[in-house]
């Protein structure tokens, strides 16, 4: 019997400590250009509410219409190339020169005009025009492309803000859900159609060199709907419609689309690299059916069989060998090849997957606090969480520098905010000169995160709202840096602390 494994890894799991500090391979990216937003958790709640209720009886698509369709644009592609009319052009090249237009869509996802749109829409362009849905015309820099998912990047100015669509998750999108596809089919501008997600990770070629990975839906797309956007029911990016299954080019009930983790990914790098960089898993093999488990041998019908490794890459390295199967990557189930080549093409080079998740991530938490107690409740928080050996130590953050050169990819905290007795003496390598706890245990968090590192930490009011020095020093770097939003908590929520009326959540990033 072969040997079954899961590749479990860059999870996030909260672990109920005071400061736990551990790595993470890569912080799933956030609109860091917004401001910090204070939310009021009795209307979050009631907002929750409201939507589920309105989502599982009456489904309503015009939010999601309203979102998405002034971000979708036409794109028109204006070629030249020699018109052939006799034997003796071809000898003395005096044959005129011919235009052709093709038309498509595409999806503004930013505000500075970058587009998204389908490579074959604008390939051998000389001229890309765009025109948005109030009917401005603009003319488009190509930027990149990427032809083996079909995927080009395009750039337009402007003298005010584009409206544009958020990226959603496209590994969290499931079979059955509502979906929009918004685009210009056969020039007819700002069409919407809805329909479901039939099903994920499709390739339409097993056979060529293309690792395909489509979402596949039965919204109405035809031809001009190339390069435009699938979106869920609240109106964020899932998919770049690319494709249609057809024997007469009119839809027939099955389109396509680049998940929008891959696009995003193509997207990111073209900016980046010029050039989309590609992680390898460093494995060959095929996908099981019935068929091929039986001359396996095996018992699982369902997933990748690893029938070889490179020594020098990252599987083999992790101890991935032949004759595994690997069933999961990062929470993500691969029943097929496509499952696994659409996951890793949402990767780059570097990118660290896991064999195990809490072996992963027990080695790489780090756990503080200064009070023995706590640390005795934090252990057997972890050993009842599937962690056989938690690292979780007594330390002094405030007073010793001894980890000061240790930093980490994501830090959760409730810090103490009372001063001991004789009070706190600081070491001097804190970036804001302060004696309150709350103070240096935010900046010392924030001095500690990685770049686009992740922070979530539980503070008193005092950061928000006190006017000494150390506070508006603190909170301008925070603004200014890094704050993503503040989620305020009533009073008498957070226990044991009645003396404090409320708490404040905050959460922030490292943006260097």
């Amino acid at each position: 019997m072969k040997k079954l494994k899961n590749i479990i890894g860059i999870i996030l799991i909260v672990i109920l400590t005071n400061v736990v500090f551990f790595n993470y391979v890569k912080d799933d990216n956030k609109n860091l250009g917004e401001k910090a937003k204070t939310l009021n958790t009795s209307n979050v709640f009631q907002n929750l509410k409201n939507n589920s209720i309105q989502y599982f009886q009456n489904p309503d698509f015009t939010i999601a219409a309203e979102k998405t369709i002034n971000s979708v644009v036409h794109v028109k592609n204006t070629s030249t190339a020699r018109a052939r009319n006799s034997i003796w052009d071809l000898f003395y090249d005096n044959s005129p020169n011919k235009r052709t237009v093709g038309t498509g869509s595409g999806v503004i996802v930013s505000s500075d005009g970058y587009i998204l749109t389908n490579y074959h829409v604008i390939e051998n362009a000389s001229e890309i025009e765009i025109t948005t849905n109030n009917n401005k015309s603009y003319i488009a820099e190509l930027i990149g492309t990427d032809e083996n998912s079909d995927i080009a990047v395009l750039k337009i100015s402007g003298d005010k803000k584009f409206p544009y669509i958020r990226f959603a998750n496209s590994d969290e999108t499931k079979i059955g859900e509502w979906v929009l596809a918004v685009g210009n089919p056969f020039n007819l501008t700002s069409t919407v159609t809805a329909g479901i997600i039939s099903a994920k990770s499709r390739d339409l070629n097993d056979y060529d060199s293309k690792n395909q990975s489509f979402i596949q839906t039965d919204a109405a797309v035809n031809s001009g709907n190339s390069g435009g956007a699938l979106v869920n029911i609240s109106g964020d990016l899932i998919g770049i419609n690319t494709a249609i299954q057809s024997n007469n080019a009119g839809f027939i009930g099955y389109s396509f689309a680049v998940p929008s983790n891959i696009a995003r990914k193509i997207y990111e790098d073209i900016l980046e690299f010029g050039n989309v960089q590609r992680g390898l898993l460093g494995v060959t093999g095929q996908s099981l059916n019935a068929e091929i488990s039986k001359e396996l041998d095996l018992k699982v019908t369902e997933g990748f069989y690893v029938s070889t490794t490179d020594e020098d890459m990252g599987a083999h390295l992790a101890g991935i060998r032949s004759g595994d199967i690997i069933t999961k990557i990062d929470n993500v189930e691969i029943k097929k090849f496509s499952d696994l080549s659409g996951y890793l093409n949402s990767k780059r080079p570097g990118d660290q997957l896991s064999v195990d998740d809490k072996k992963e991530i027990g080695v790489n938490l780090r756990g503080y606090d200064i009070s023995p107690e706590m640390i005795r409740l934090s252990l057997v928080n972890m050993y009842l969480n599937g962690f056989s050996t938690p690292r979780i130590e007594e330390y002094d953050t405030l007073s010793k520098d001894a980890n000061w050169n240790e930093y980490f990819d994501i830090i959760l905290a409730n810090p103490p905010f009372f001063s001991p007795t004789g009070g706190i003496k600081p070491h001097s390598r804190f970036g804001v000169k302060s004696n309150r706890a709350e103070v240096l245990f935010v900046d010392y968090i924030i001095e500690h995160l990685k770049p686009n590192g992740r922070a979530g930490i539980i503070v008193p009011e005092g950061i928000i709202f006190q006017t000494g020095n150390a506070y508006k020093t603190l909170r301008k770097k925070l603004v200014e840096d890094c704050l993503i939003g503040v989620i305020s908590l009533p009073a008498g929520v957070f226990q044991p602390y009645s003396g404090v009326y409320y708490r404040l959540i905050c959460d922030f990033h490292n943006n260097d």
